[in-house]
């Protein structure tokens, strides 16, 4: 099985593990190994108080691209740290994408940047995560 054909296959198994992202409404668009690009429309259920996305429910959308990306090289891997930059407010009806994207590697360590942007393709928030991976495999 060639490297992509292998991403695929490890995302077709993942997807339906990860209820919360179901709840949320997420949908993968894309993947192949190290890169991930998800969606989620903002609903009114999502708002905070200022009537605005909730910046946790974002934040959740760029960690999700960011463990698919993480786990798509057939090693599994969690989160060993994170961080996120918020530029600008979702809104109600927003399409939201988050573009998780490799930019190292060393040892069992490996570094995600994701970009999250609206339909109008505005940058809502920069998001970068830190993965390790743990035993185990996802395909033997």
């Amino acid at each position: 099985m060639n490297k992509q054909a292998l991403a695929e296959e490890i995302l077709r198994r993942f997807a339906p593990l990860d209820h919360a992202s179901r709840l949320l409404g997420m949908h993968l668009l894309e993947g192949r190994a190290g890169h991930v690009r998800m969606s989620m429309r903002v609903t009114e259920a999502m708002l905070n108080a200022q009537q605005i996305c909730h910046g946790g429910l974002i934040f959740t959308l760029a960690d999700t691209s960011f463990g698919y990306a993480s786990n798509s090289h057939n090693q599994r891997a969690v989160a060993a740290s994170c961080s996120i930059e918020f530029l600008a407010p979702a809104q109600v009806g927003d399409e939201l994408t988050a573009e998780a994207s490799e930019v190292a590697h060393s040892g069992r360590t490996r570094i995600y940047d994701v970009r999250v942007t609206n339909q109008r393709e505005e940058v809502i928030a920069v998001f970068r995560g830190k993965s390790t991976t743990v035993k185990g495999t996802w395909i033997e």
